[in-house]
Protein backbone atom coordinates (compact mmCIF):
# COMPACT_ATOMS: atom_id res chain seq x y z
CA UNK A 1 0.00 0.00 0.00
CA UNK A 2 1.31 3.20 -0.61
CA UNK A 3 2.42 6.03 1.43
CA UNK A 4 1.00 9.93 1.65
CA UNK A 5 4.27 11.02 0.16
CA UNK A 6 3.86 8.36 -2.63
CA UNK A 7 -0.18 9.92 -3.28
CA UNK A 8 1.38 13.69 -3.05
CA UNK A 9 4.11 13.17 -5.34
CA UNK A 10 1.61 12.93 -8.14
CA UNK A 11 -0.62 15.74 -7.26
CA UNK A 12 0.55 19.22 -7.95
CA UNK A 13 2.61 20.92 -5.47
CA UNK A 14 0.82 24.04 -4.87
CA UNK A 15 -1.06 24.23 -1.78
CA UNK A 16 -3.80 26.84 -1.38
CA UNK A 17 -4.24 28.47 2.07
CA UNK A 18 -6.21 31.04 3.40
CA UNK A 19 -5.04 33.62 6.65
CA UNK A 20 -7.89 33.56 9.68
CA UNK A 21 -8.31 37.14 8.90
CA UNK A 22 -9.12 36.48 5.12
CA UNK A 23 -12.72 36.88 4.90
CA UNK A 24 -15.40 33.70 3.76
CA UNK A 25 -15.96 35.32 0.82
CA UNK A 26 -12.29 35.36 -0.35
CA UNK A 27 -11.84 31.71 0.73
CA UNK A 28 -15.14 30.80 -0.78
CA UNK A 29 -13.23 32.57 -4.37
CA UNK A 30 -10.44 30.16 -3.92
CA UNK A 31 -12.15 27.22 -3.26
CA UNK A 32 -14.09 27.79 -6.25
CA UNK A 33 -11.40 28.79 -8.45
CA UNK A 34 -9.23 25.93 -7.57
CA UNK A 35 -11.87 23.85 -7.46
CA UNK A 36 -11.02 22.12 -3.60
CA UNK A 37 -13.46 21.61 -1.01
CA UNK A 38 -11.65 22.60 2.08
CA UNK A 39 -8.87 24.78 2.69
CA UNK A 40 -5.98 24.71 5.28
CA UNK A 41 -5.75 28.13 7.03
CA UNK A 42 -1.78 29.34 8.22
CA UNK A 43 -0.63 32.21 10.23
CA UNK A 44 2.55 32.87 10.35
CA UNK A 45 3.69 29.58 8.32
CA UNK A 46 1.80 27.13 10.61
CA UNK A 47 -1.63 25.42 10.29
CA UNK A 48 -4.23 26.78 12.61
CA UNK A 49 -7.22 25.50 11.43
CA UNK A 50 -9.34 24.31 8.15
CA UNK A 51 -11.86 25.90 6.41
CA UNK A 52 -14.24 23.34 4.55
CA UNK A 53 -17.94 24.09 2.33
CA UNK A 54 -19.33 22.29 5.18
CA UNK A 55 -18.09 24.87 7.78
CA UNK A 56 -19.66 27.76 5.14
CA UNK A 57 -22.74 26.13 5.23
CA UNK A 58 -23.25 25.45 8.90
CA UNK A 59 -21.72 28.74 10.19
CA UNK A 60 -22.34 31.28 7.88
CA UNK A 61 -25.63 30.44 5.34
CA UNK A 62 -27.32 28.88 7.94
CA UNK A 63 -26.82 31.81 10.51
CA UNK A 64 -27.39 34.55 8.45
CA UNK A 65 -24.14 35.48 8.52
CA UNK A 66 -22.67 37.82 5.54
CA UNK A 67 -19.36 36.03 4.12
CA UNK A 68 -18.09 39.44 3.12
CA UNK A 69 -17.33 40.44 6.71
CA UNK A 70 -17.17 37.17 8.60
CA UNK A 71 -13.53 36.10 9.14
CA UNK A 72 -12.05 32.82 8.35
CA UNK A 73 -10.94 32.52 11.95
CA UNK A 74 -14.91 32.82 12.98
CA UNK A 75 -15.94 29.49 11.65
CA UNK A 76 -12.99 27.60 10.81
CA UNK A 77 -12.52 24.44 12.85
CA UNK A 78 -9.49 24.73 14.65
CA UNK A 79 -8.91 21.20 16.15
CA UNK A 80 -7.42 19.42 12.88
CA UNK A 81 -6.83 16.24 12.30
CA UNK A 82 -3.68 15.78 10.35
CA UNK A 83 -1.92 12.92 8.60
CA UNK A 84 2.24 12.54 8.23
CA UNK A 85 3.83 11.61 5.24
CA UNK A 86 4.95 8.27 5.69
CA UNK A 87 1.26 7.07 6.73
CA UNK A 88 -0.42 4.54 4.49
CA UNK A 89 -3.59 5.27 2.39
CA UNK A 90 -5.43 2.59 4.73
CA UNK A 91 -4.93 4.73 7.26
CA UNK A 92 -5.88 7.41 6.42
CA UNK A 93 -9.58 6.66 5.24
CA UNK A 94 -10.07 4.38 8.45
CA UNK A 95 -9.17 8.14 10.46
CA UNK A 96 -11.03 9.80 7.84
CA UNK A 97 -14.24 7.51 7.90
CA UNK A 98 -14.14 7.11 11.18
CA UNK A 99 -14.24 11.07 12.23
CA UNK A 100 -16.53 11.85 8.96
CA UNK A 101 -13.96 14.09 7.61
CA UNK A 102 -13.33 14.33 3.68
CA UNK A 103 -10.26 16.27 3.65
CA UNK A 104 -6.48 15.69 5.32
CA UNK A 105 -4.06 18.15 5.82
CA UNK A 106 -0.35 16.24 5.58
CA UNK A 107 2.02 17.45 7.71
CA UNK A 108 6.11 16.87 7.85
CA UNK A 109 7.56 18.06 11.11
CA UNK A 110 4.97 20.26 11.76
CA UNK A 111 5.06 21.98 8.43
CA UNK A 112 2.10 21.37 5.62
CA UNK A 113 3.21 19.40 3.22
CA UNK A 114 0.24 18.67 1.45
CA UNK A 115 -3.77 18.39 1.36
CA UNK A 116 -5.89 15.33 0.50
CA UNK A 117 -9.21 14.77 -0.04
CA UNK A 118 -11.24 11.50 0.38
CA UNK A 119 -11.01 11.53 -3.23
CA UNK A 120 -7.80 11.24 -3.35
CA UNK A 121 -7.63 8.51 -1.08
CA UNK A 122 -10.21 6.66 -2.71
CA UNK A 123 -8.76 7.37 -6.39
CA UNK A 124 -5.02 5.66 -4.94
CA UNK A 125 -7.04 2.30 -3.50
CA UNK A 126 -8.74 1.78 -6.96
CA UNK A 127 -5.33 1.93 -8.92
CA UNK A 128 -3.38 -0.47 -6.34
CA UNK A 129 -6.16 -2.48 -6.75
CA UNK A 130 -6.11 -2.48 -10.86
CA UNK A 131 -2.47 -3.13 -10.75
CA UNK A 132 -2.57 -5.88 -8.02
CA UNK A 133 -5.38 -7.75 -10.54
CA UNK A 134 -3.03 -7.15 -13.82
CA UNK A 135 -0.08 -8.11 -11.90
CA UNK A 136 -2.40 -11.90 -10.98
CA UNK A 137 -3.85 -12.01 -14.65
CA UNK A 138 -0.03 -11.76 -16.07
CA UNK A 139 1.00 -14.67 -13.48
CA UNK A 140 -2.01 -17.07 -14.11
CA UNK A 141 -2.19 -16.57 -18.35
CA UNK A 142 1.03 -18.30 -18.57
CA UNK A 143 -0.52 -21.06 -16.53
CA UNK A 144 -3.33 -21.42 -18.56
CA UNK A 145 -3.56 -25.02 -20.52
CA UNK A 146 -5.18 -24.75 -23.91
CA UNK A 147 -8.55 -27.50 -23.80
Amino acid sequence: MRTLSQILAAKPAEIFTVRPSDSVLVALQIMATCNVGALPVVSNQRLVGIMSERDYARKVALQGLTSSVTEVRDIMSSSVVTAQLGQTVMDCMDMMTTRYIRHLPVLERGELVGMLSIGDLVKAVIEDQQFNIQQLESYISPLSIPH
